[in-house]
């Protein structure tokens, strides 16, 4: 550091200060640490108005230096600098936190982004922050940790999200706000995938669901009944819909099966968009009733994502696991009492395996049967008495087989 430039009068000081600080920050300078962590450590004992112009100047240079590793170790040598002081510079910290963040994002490093994001204080005291400023913040927070696959950081964000939205939805003029309608349909995309992540995959397929209904942006008007242009809400590109679909299928099928999986799988066989899917197949079958079999789970499983493939402690996966369960349900249509020897070679693995998830989806009232272990038997009870939940559900099977025979003759 020159001390020429720290005895120059008051009133020189800012400009001789910002034209140092952008020569130490250019491209031509190889060492940029060096000369420009000096100066942040003498521009912290000048005054408070001095400290802050030049703080903000240097935030918007952290993007252009060359070298982003040094540009990485200056920013966090700067908020450490800062720390002590942080309540008079709460803003500057706020804008060398959001390019830091930016930094990471370009280098691929989304944790190292996100916890960069989730230093501002968004409860200061001290300074005002705008509702869609934090709203936005703890979304893009979000998105970053599920880039890593880290749902469970990712969640607390969501949380906060979540709080804020119901705040604002008391708004009247916050809900015509397009950004706050960008925002939400964000804050949606996380929440599911949050839900997906953490393997809660019954309520993950009804958000994805819900994402997959959204308006199409090709089919949006040029403008709306209230005379706001079309560019003023969130459109969604039809590839985006589809996906969303995608992954509504995929977690109905890895969810554990029961009643409100069958409804659920029943809304997306019904919905002639999924017709169009590559896991239609499987979805057929398992709405259906169908057994599923190993090239039809293998096609599948190639079209999961690695947290759906993820092993339990006892070596089984999500996906063998619910494959397992769906064919006790099937078996079930068939078989009024089956040996647990023959479930076990009829569902691929061993009868103990076979009696396990049986047992747990009694346990659970999933599945209506008991199991006789010293017969060695499971044993399906059919509601054979009540002659009209017999006839219901013959007229179920009847329009699902007429629906699969009019969808192979419209193909």
């Amino acid at each position: 550091m020159d001390a020429a430039l720290v005895a120059l009068p008051a009133e020189a000081k800012p400009d001789a200060y910002a034209a140092h600080l952008a020569t130490c920050m250019s491209a031509a300078c190889d060492d940029v640490f060096t000369p420009t962590s000096q100066l942040l450590t003498a521009v912290m004992d000048e005054p408070l108005t001095l400290a802050r112009a030049l703080l903000v100047q240097f935030a918007s240079l952290l993007t252009t230096v060359a070298a982003r590793d040094q540009a990485k170790s200056l920013a966090n040598f700067a908020l450490e600098r800062i720390q002590p002081r942080r309540v008079s510079f709460e803003e500057q910290m706020a804008a060398i936190r959001e390019n830091l963040c930016k930094l990471h994002e370009e280098d691929e490093e989304w944790s190292l982004a996100a916890r960069a994001l989730a230093g501002i204080d968004l409860d200061s005291g001290v300074r005002s922050v705008d509702e869609t400023y934090k709203l936005a913040t703890c979304v893009k927070i979000a998105m970053l940790y599920l880039e890593d696959d880290d749902a469970v950081s990712a969640e607390t964000h969501v949380k906060r999200a979540s709080f804020l939205l119901a705040a604002r939805d008391t708004d009247g003029e916050a809900n015509t706000d397009p950004r706050h309608k960008a925002l939400e349909l964000q804050y949606k995309v996380c929440y599911a995938r949050v839900l997906d992540s953490k393997r809660r995959f019954l309520e993950a397929a009804m958000r994805y669901y819900e994402l997959s209904q959204l308006p199409s942006g090709s089919g949006a008007s040029d403008r709306q009944e209230d005379g706001k242009a079309a560019s003023d809400v969130p459109r969604v590109d039809d590839a985006e819909l589809m996906q969303a679909l995608e992954a509504a299928v995929a977690c109905a099928v890895l969810a554990a099966a029961g009643p409100q999986r069958s409804r659920v799988l029943a809304t997306l066989y019904k919905d002639e968009r999924t017709s169009r899917l590559a896991s239609h197949a499987i979805l057929e079958r398992v709405h259906l009733g169908r057994f599923l079999q190993t090239d039809i789970v293998d096609a599948f499983a190639a079209t999961l994502k690695p947290h759906q493939l993820a092993k339990a402690g006892d070596g089984s996966t999500v996906l063998s696991r619910s494959v397992v369960e769906h064919n006790i349900v099937a078996a079930s249509m068939v078989y009024k009492c089956v040996a647990l020897e023959e479930l076990g070679a009829l569902l691929g693995v061993e009868p103990r395996v076979a009696e396990k998830a049986a047992g747990n989806m009694i346990f659970e009232r999933r599945l209506n049967a008991n199991i006789d272990q010293a017969a060695g038997m499971l044993r399906f009870v059919h509601d054979d008495g009540d002659a009209k939940t017999s006839w219901d559900a013959t007229i179920a099977r009847v329009c699902a087989a007429t629906s699969a025979i009019a969808a192979a003759i419209a193909e």
